[in-house]
């Protein structure tokens, strides 16, 4: 059996264009044959709606809010990281021999772009219903309990994971402003990346506009990695 029959087995699906499955697995380094970036690209689209629909249907009487905290900390690097490191899905990808030195087969973005793009490919191959069945059955094996307090991770937290990984640098909060009585202040807050500003909000407390701050750069993200920047 070879590793992409294994592969195949614990994905519980078998692709019929092989090539489709190989250029999931190849990072852009391997320099041979298409990479996975498009595949990542439409994968993070079809998951973002899978996702969002087990969390609909898994609990009828959360509301929107709850809902999209949910989906939030189960579609992003780490929770796409979690599903791969099932699959054993390091173990596959097609690397170079610098990115294969670097530790890639257990770096997460690596890890959890490869598995956006297998299930992207999955989708192009067969539709929606086996990558909603594929990521039902993973989430179930890895996450034994889904709630928001189980799985919900700030998202300072997340930022400050996200910007040491792939900048290796940490966010800095600074306070621009405060204004209102003392009973209803509201307080400005600015974020820096490497010195540099990079988003703004206010909150009623320090620390929820430290989270909205914090959020709002990390939908940057995610839009300028979508956008191809």
């Amino acid at each position: 059996m070879d590793t992409l029959d294994e592969l195949q087995k614990c994905l519980g699906y078998r692709f019929n264009n092989k090539a489709l499955i190989l250029e999931a697995l190849t990072h852009k380094s391997y320099k041979k044959g298409k990479n996975n970036e498009r595949l990542e690209f439409l994968g993070d689209a079809v998951l973002d709606l899978v996702v969002g629909e087990y969390l609909y249907h898994k609990f009828p009487n959360i509301d929107e809010g709850k809902l999209s905290k949910m989906r939030a900390s189960l579609v992003n690097e780490e929770g796409f990281k979690k599903l791969s490191l099932k699959l054993n899905l390091g173990k596959y990808l097609l690397l170079s021999t610098a990115e294969e030195h670097n530790n890639g087969r257990e770096k997460p973005s690596l890890l959890s772009n490869a598995f956006e793009a297998l299930m992207g490919a999955i989708y192009l191959e067969v539709g929606l219903n086996k990558v909603k069945e594929i990521t039902y059955r993973l989430l179930e094996e890895v996450y034994p309990k889904i709630d928001l307090d189980s799985i919900f991770k700030d998202y300072k937290t997340t930022l400050q994971e996200f910007t040491q990984e792939h900048f290796g640098v940490i966010p800095e909060y600074k306070m621009v402003s405060s204004k209102g009585p003392d009973h209803k202040k509201e307080f400005e807050m600015a974020l820096f990346i490497a010195d540099k500003e990079f988003a703004r909000a206010s909150g009623k407390s320090k620390k929820a506009a430290h989270q909205k701050v914090a959020q709002i750069a990390l939908e940057k993200f995610k839009k300028d990695k979508t956008d191809g920047l």
